[in-house]
């Protein structure tokens, strides 16, 4: 594929005016649902290939909520794309002020392979509903979901409108050195870095969905055994191969055994005793990310699991030497859990603070003080109070990072809005034309300048 040609169709077709329409955008939001529903089988069977998720786990995690995506984008994208009457000072009378939301041109957008699938076509759904063209460049670590996308965007849109680049870090640096009008990267902080350098070159703006650290605080008070299973349930999704996963568990400390318990009553209640033969447990997606799994636990007081075969890794809770030991310097990005304990609130609080800002904070406690506390003073992207990961799955809140986790935000009208943008329109009566804001200037107009310039 020729991709300056095709990034050269997609421009053309942009300035044309093809994709401003709201039918034209709404039939392409459209086609999409359908080619999902036509293709649901080959989808779930391309994740079941790449990464070992079972059918329920990709319906759940991916294509139920890129269609939960696609009917909140046409139930409102009318009320989103219309143009907004905001005040106009007096100053200025008569004139009528309006801002509208309007589309970059032609769009790049970088996913991962872990949801090869969601995240891809969730960012995908909000360039076309803003009124883009878009190219989209799959993981290669993904091969299946790749050729799976390729075929359902090639079937559902026109080339001029979305496209599939599929290959990998050759295609990357090639797509990087095109025109587009924005990029969305989906993916870890050191390649983030490296795409947004890429941007800057050409002063082209980006969203960076990014990863880190993201912790659970267990303060005494919690609902231990909810807890536990809700922990897992974050935990154990893709294999802990999930950007929003529980990376580690902050607990007080006269709970923390209590909660090992459980924790390991809940692993043997969903996995069974052999987790490793468990049908439906996620691969590691490669020999290489289950190496450097196996070298986080060194170091660590093992309590269960950490064994792997067939290319999984049986679910670890662990305790780590100490808080700068290799497990909690780094994302794991795979089913290690550890475990520390923490005697006062303030403890747990510093000890977040004092590492890069995650994407995600997930908080158990019947207090609402406690709440409040740790709410208002840890910054992170997005969170869940006594539950994980399930914040992502509502259409009403935005999902994005801050700081070392990412920059930017979209899921449902934030997914609109980033790949937007807003335009003001001041439209002025041609009557009265009052001369004082004209050359030449007087100590007359001002003190009448003055008067309306406070």
């Amino acid at each position: 594929m020729d991709l300056s040609h095709v990034t050269a169709r997609q421009r053309a077709y942009f300035r044309s005016g093809a994709t401003l329409p709201l039918p034209a955008r709404r039939r392409a939001l459209e086609a999409l649902l359908r080619g999902l529903a036509d293709r649901e089988d080959a989808l779930l069977a391309a994740l079941e290939a790449d990464l070992g998720k079972p059918p329920m786990e990709g319906y759940m995690t991916e294509l139920g909520l890129v269609r939960e995506e696609l009917r909140f984008h046409l139930k409102h994208l009318a009320r989103w794309a219309r143009p907004l009457r905001v005040p106009t000072p007096l100053a200025h009378f008569p004139a009528r002020s309006t801002v509208r939301p309007e589309p970059y041109g032609s769009v790049l957008i970088l996913s991962p392979w872990n949801y090869p699938v969601q995240l891809s076509l969730m960012p995908l759904i909000g360039a076309l509903s803003a009124g883009n063209c878009a190219v989209l460049k799959p993981s290669a670590y993904a091969p299946a979901c790749s050729r799976a996308l390729a075929e359902l965007i090639g079937q559902c849109l026109p080339l001029e409108l979305a496209a599939v680049v599929e290959g990998g870090r050759a295609e990357n640096q090639v797509l990087l050195d095109l025109p587009f009008d924005y990029i969305f990267f989906t993916g870890s902080p050191s390649v983030g870095r490296f795409v947004m350098e890429r941007a800057a070159a050409r002063l082209t703006p980006v969203t960076l969905e990014l990863g880190g650290k993201s912790p659970v605080i267990v303060v005494g008070d919690a609902d231990l055994p909810l807890a536990a299973r809700r922990i897992l349930f974050g935990k154990l999704l893709n294999a802990g191969q999930t950007c929003v996963a529980p990376d580690y568990v902050l607990a007080q400390r006269d709970v923390l055994p209590e909660l090992i318990r459980l924790l390991q009553k809940e692993l043997a209640g969903q996995l069974g005793e052999d987790p490793l033969s468990c049908p439906g447990y996620p691969r590691i997606v490669n020999a290489a990310h289950l190496r450097r799994l196996e070298g986080l636990l060194e170091g660590c007081q093992v309590l269960c699991g950490g064994q792997t075969g067939g290319g999984r890794m049986a679910p670890a809770l662990v305790l780590p030497s100490s808080p700068d030991a290799p497990v909690m310097r780094e994302e794991i990005f795979g089913p290690i859990l550890p475990l520390l304990p923490f005697d006062t609130l303030e403890e747990a609080i510093s000890f977040v603070q004092d590492r890069p800002r995650s994407l995600a904070l997930y908080l158990f406690t019947k207090s609402r003080s406690v709440e409040r506390e740790v709410l208002a003073r840890i910054p992170f992207g997005g969170g869940c109070v006594n539950d994980t990961v399930v914040h992502l799955s509502t259409p009403y809140l935005p999902f994005g990072g801050v700081g070392a986790s990412g920059m930017g935000s979209y899921h449902d009208r934030a997914s609109f809005e980033t790949f937007s943008h807003t335009k003001s329109i001041l439209d002025k009566g041609g009557w009265p034309d009052l001369p004082i804001r004209y050359r030449p200037y007087a100590p007359w107009k001002e003190k009448l300048l003055r008067k309306f310039l406070l």
